[in-house]
């Protein structure tokens, strides 16, 4: 049984890594501003945070899991796409991309508490079937520090860390010792809920266990 990360996420990677996991990665063509804009305008409002990281990890893994089923006839298993966002005092967050809003960003995060949403969807991909989707969104609240000063804000933007990921922060790497606490599946805030994608791929059919491929698991 395969998996194929419809992502170049590190962080996503990772995990599946942690998790026993050894998956084929392929990036989404998908224009991530274009499908939010035509959401957008379709519903003529902006949409909540949990519909936009489950719109936008359904069309990332959609857009993968009919390449295989097109491109490799012998693909047999399951693609996972997923998006995630960040929403603190009535605003939404994604990747920052600037040390300055970055900067902007933590300054505000300091010592408030904000929830990621993970959008997660996955595909059960077969020889001579139709691929078939389960999407889930998990959430998961993280509050910050009260007494992170502006040189370690700067210290932190200046590693570059911060810069492309959801929220500007991290909970695996540089960013987690500005972090107090995490409720919800802590997996959900590196990049995508382990527990959520197991039961996503357990209401296809798949096995948790029948995925992992690490060696010292085979």
């Amino acid at each position: 049984m395969r998996v194929c990360l419809a992502s170049t996420s590190p962080a996503r990677l990772m995990l599946l890594r942690q998790a026993g996991i050894e998956p084929l990665t392929l990036s989404p063509e998908v224009d991530e501003d274009a499908v939010a804009a035509a959401a957008a305008a379709e519903r003529g409002a902006e949409l909540a945070p949990e519909e936009l990281v489950l719109l936008l990890a359904r069309a990332k893994a959609a857009d993968v899991a009919h390449r295989l089923a097109a491109e490799d006839d012998a693909f047999d298993g399951i693609v996972i796409g997923g998006d995630s966002m960040f929403a603190l005092g009535g605003r939404v967050y994604g990747k920052p991309y600037t040390p300055e809003e970055a900067t902007r960003r933590w300054q505000e995060m300091r010592g408030a508490t904000g929830v990621l949403h993970s959008g997660h969807s996955v595909f059960r991909v077969a020889p001579g079937i139709p691929p078939v989707e389960a999407t889930a969104v998990a959430a998961a609240s993280v509050t910050f520090a009260d007494d992170i000063g502006d040189d370690e804000i700067a210290a932190y933007v200046a590693s570059g860390e911060p810069l492309l990921v959801a929220g500007a922060f991290t909970v695996d790497s540089l960013g987690g010792a500005f972090i107090t606490r995490v409720d919800g599946d802590p997996s959900t805030v590196v990049g995508m809920s382990l527990s959520t994608i197991r039961r996503l791929a357990g209401d296809l059919g798949v096995v948790w266990t029948d995925l992992w491929t690490a060696p010292e698991l085979s």
